[in-house]
């Protein structure tokens, strides 16, 4: 026969070795299995309650979409009998988010879910291809980062949201334990593997795809043929967290099972007692949660201020400028 039988339904061929535990399965049997272990997730975690809104951060690219998807799947299946909707936040990248915000609109058509988009620079006064042509080409997805979490925040909000879900998975969080670990941020560590933040003050966002490998979510997209975006952000090469994913990445080709064991020892992390943890309050300037009196958003937002006045003056003063550097 041609290739190896599905180890589940003995039926079908299978397509795809799965990474966490090597059996081979079908198609049919691969979406069961992948929807049942989201399902788990959310049940075991108590993710939701019957009758929230719940916002679905859509970004156009392979696990938002896959988010879509099986939220969609789930919420009908198991009637768990919330109100769904997509959030887009548009960073104003000129190239690459005008085109992925076209696969929402298409994704918005397709499940029929109400679909709201924000931007940049109706929320600051600032794109990111603007901020980029400040600050240069280092540290602008920390900006964008910290913006971007804060915008889906506050288009929730603005929606009436209860709750905020995001496509972040397995190898996303093997990253971010990771990267956490080499900045020494004990705080975010100890934060960063919880499948719900944001209980108090923020909105509460959980993350269904915690265990999910990037791989299966890449294959669930593939067979379901959904319409997804997969190109690069032009920025992110030059992003810090680059370094952690090609390690994570390599990690996973000798053992695919480091994966879960990295999220597993960011789980069992404790910080010790003594140890100067952040207390959470709100920024004195917009309201949002914030350990230090400006949030980081405000932050940043100050530095781009003094940043565009320095140009203007500089510009007003460019020839005698240009002659004295």
């Amino acid at each position: 026969g041609r290739g190896a039988m599905c180890e589940r339904c003995k039926e079908s061929r299978a397509v795809l070795k799965r990474p966490r535990d090597g059996s081979k399965v079908c198609k049919e049997c691969f979406y069961v299995l992948f929807e049942t272990e989201v399902h788990e997730t959310i049940t075991s975690n108590t993710l939701f309650r019957r009758g929230e809104k719940v916002c679905v951060a859509a970004s156009g690219g392979k696990d938002s979409t896959v988010l879509a998807e099986v939220m969609t799947t789930l919420n009908a299946r198991y009637d768990y009998g919330l109100e769904l909707f997509l959030l887009s936040i548009d960073e104003g990248i000129a190239g690459y988010r005008d085109d992925s915000l076209e696969t929402v609109k298409r994704n918005q058509q397709q499940y029929q879910l109400p679909l709201k988009i924000l931007s940049y620079q109706d929320l600051y006064g600032w794109s990111m291809d603007e901020i980029v042509s400040h600050i240069g080409r280092r540290n602008n997805c920390t900006f964008c980062g910290v913006f971007r979490r804060q915008a889906l925040d506050r288009g929730a909000t603005l929606l009436g949201a209860h709750k905020i879900v995001t496509g972040h998975n397995g190898d996303d969080l093997a990253e971010t334990v990771l990267l956490n670990i080499l900045r020494g941020d004990a705080p975010r560590l100890q934060r960063c593997t919880q499948v719900t933040t944001g209980m108090e003050g923020a909105l509460q966002r959980s993350k269904p795809f915690k265990y999910c490998y990037e791989k299966e979510i890449v294959m669930y997209a593939h067979y379901k043929k959904l319409d997804y975006f997969s190109t690069e952000c032009i920025y992110s090469p030059y992003a810090y967290r680059g370094y952690a994913r090609e390690f994570i990445k390599d990690l996973e080709r000798v053992d695919p099972t480091t994966l879960l064991n990295i999220i597993a020892s960011g789980e069992s992390l404790e910080i010790q007692e003594g140890v100067k943890m952040p207390t959470r309050g709100s920024c004195s300037r917009c309201g949002y949660v914030s350990s230090q009196a400006l949030c980081k958003a405000c932050v940043l937002l100050e530095q781009l201020h003094v940043m565009r006045e320095q140009r203007k003056s500089g510009e007003r003063r460019e020839i005698a400028y240009d002659a004295e550097s």
